[in-house]
């Protein structure tokens, strides 16, 4: 499985995110290997579908999916978390997503 965070230069929340995914992963007991992409450009965000910093992806799909827009380009983005907006999910978000990610490709691997 193979974990991305994308992001910009200018966000504020994707270093907290980073941190937030290494320690779902380890708390769900997934071994994936997590890679930083910086997205800095209007071009390269919309070459990625970049939705705004942080997104995370597994395996090249977004872990909290968002509709298709015909436009990408650089900008924070906002979850929606219980009780309010964050810049990022939060852990438990990420460990539930990150647990469905894992048991799917358990699955796949039979």
């Amino acid at each position: 499985m193979k974990v991305q965070v994308l992001y910009f230069d200018g966000c504020p929340t994707y270093v907290a995110a980073e941190q937030a995914v290494r320690e779902a992963l380890a708390e769900e007991g997934i071994e994936a290997g997590l890679e930083l992409v910086a997205v800095n450009t209007d071009e390269g965000a919309q070459e990625l579908r970049f939705p705004g910093s942080p997104t995370i992806r597994v395996d090249g799909r977004d872990l909290f999916p968002v509709p298709a827009r015909a436009e990408y380009a650089l900008g924070c983005r906002m979850y929606a978390t219980p009780g309010r907006l964050m810049g990022s999910p939060t852990a438990g978000m990420l460990r539930e997503a990150l647990a469905k990610e894992g048991a799917a490709h358990a699955e796949d691997d039979l």
